[in-house]
């Protein structure tokens, strides 16, 4: 693919930053306070490593960061109209009917007790139980790129716990403790009424619970989740008979079960892993919803590692007839989540936030979101300039017609995206103190092993 010459991208450049601006615009009651808000956005796109207020003062020609501390901290505006903002700007570029929505969590290494959701938690972002915060995302992901579209704080139980704590931080009355599959369905609930468009729901181990299944199923969508080596899985209604749990069932298979194919491109080429898919059941949509029709399948896939044949399970649940090539393909977009919080910690500041408060948080992960949404908007402009003769298409779940059990056979996906960042980097050129340094760098480089991730 030949890339836009250099002044094609930079008016790319230019007309991005002026649309995601205007869409900055409604939030704000004065227009000095949408200006700053603006010059946070240059800030987080902008050439510095630290994303500090200090740093963005300066690059913004303020004599102190209090302006940028401001948009944080003393302002009145709604952090979840600007997530509305940026899912919508972001869809208006990569919305596809065959998307997919992207599920995981990210930690932000904290000192001190006071910043909001601050605790002993585990987190990928130190590969230990470590001081932090966490934060759960919803990335969304097409043909067209990928792009942070929600996100939530959680709030650990002692924290619900403590009304002065809670007050302290500023979290709003009716927000109450949720676990993370809970946030979960919350962002899928919202991406289903706002009309986003998508047909299946990736996430790890953490979010493969059957409260979320249920829900999916419900919804007419499909899902490939991570879940346990103890989950238990049997066969029924004209399935060869299994029986057992996902890690016994995975050592009972003879090696011409196992096929290799790969989960799409890495940063080191193709990234290859044996798989198994076992069909277990074949059922009504409508058992779910009245409203679906056509036959559906729950499923057991699982990864075998190449290197040293750790294995990794995932539930699923898709049309009848859906292939292996599919379901992997699927299954492999959930690398673009983890490619999403390199590039917004390591080039936007996602982890630089100095704010304490629920209102600092949120605003601050919302502004970085608005940021990477431009990244992704600029490479897709760009590489429609000169587009590819053919373009690799996530699949898409079409329900069969009613009392058909082959369905239709969907498209794999070709080639996961690349960072927008590395792919079309910017060209040089609150009351709330600070509490910590930025953290570490992405998940993507740091994660240790989990279920869903060996």
């Amino acid at each position: 693919m030949s890339a836009a010459s250099i002044e094609t991208t930079l008016e790319l450049w230019a007309s991005e930053l002026r649309a995601a601006k205007a869409r900055l615009r409604p939030l704000f009651t004065q227009e000095r306070v949408a200006a700053s808000a603006g010059l946070f956005l240059d800030g987080l796109l902008g050439p510095e490593r630290r994303k500090t207020g200090w740093m963005r003062a300066e690059a913004a020609g303020d004599p102190g960061p209090w302006r940028q501390q401001a948009i944080l901290g003393r302002g009145r505006w709604e952090a979840d109209a600007l997530r509305d903002v940026v899912r919508d700007y972001a869809l208006e570029t990569l919305a596809d009917a065959d998307g997919v929505l992207v599920i995981d969590e990210t930690g932000f290494l904290k000192q001190g007790k006071a910043s909001c959701g601050v605790g002993r938690q585990y987190t990928g972002s130190a590969g230990k139980i470590t001081n932090c915060q966490i934060g759960v995302f919803m990335a969304y992901v097409s043909q067209h790129g990928h792009a942070l579209i929600d996100r939530a704080l959680y709030l650990p139980k002692d924290w619900t716990r403590d009304p002065a704590r809670l007050l302290a931080a500023h979290v709003p009355e009716e927000v109450e403790f949720a676990t993370k599959p809970r946030l979960a369905l919350d962002m899928t609930e919202r991406a289903i009424a706002a009309g986003v468009p998508f047909s299946w729901v990736v996430g790890d181990t953490v979010y493969g619970t059957g409260e979320v299944e249920m829900a999916l199923r419900r919804a007419g969508k499909g899902y490939v989740l991570g879940t346990a080596a103890t989950q238990p899985f049997n066969a029924w209604i004209n399935k060869p008979l299994i029986s057992g749990t996902a890690e016994q069932i995975a050592h009972s298979l003879g090696a011409s079960a196992w096929q290799r194919l790969s989960a799409g491109e890495g940063t080191k080429g193709a990234r290859l892993y044996d798989w198994v898919y076992l069909e277990l059941a074949d059922l009504e949509a409508e058992e779910f919803n009245e409203a679906l029709s056509g036959l559906w399948t729950r499923g057991l896939l699982i990864r075998r590692n190449l290197a040293d044949g750790a294995l990794a399970y995932f539930s699923t649940w898709c049309p009848a007839g859906i292939s292996i090539e599919t379901l992997v393909a699927v299954e492999g977009s959930r690398w673009t989540i983890e490619d999403a919080f390199e590039t917004a910690k390591t080039e936007l500041g996602l982890d630089h936030n100095e704010t304490r408060s629920w209102h600092g948080w949120h605003r601050h992960v919302s502004l970085v979101m608005l940021a990477f949404a431009v990244l992704a908007r600029v490479r897709q402009h760009a590489n429609q300039v000169s587009p590819p003769k053919t373009l690799p298409r996530l699949p898409r779940t079409t329900r069969p017609a009613p009392g058909s059990r082959s369905g239709s056979r969907l498209s794999s996906v070709g080639r996961s995206r690349k960072s927008a960042a590395s792919r079309c980097a910017w060209p040089s050129g609150a009351s709330d103190p600070p509490t910590s340094s930025p953290g570490q760098p992405g998940d993507a480089r740091t994660r240790p092993p989990r279920n869903a991730h060996t």
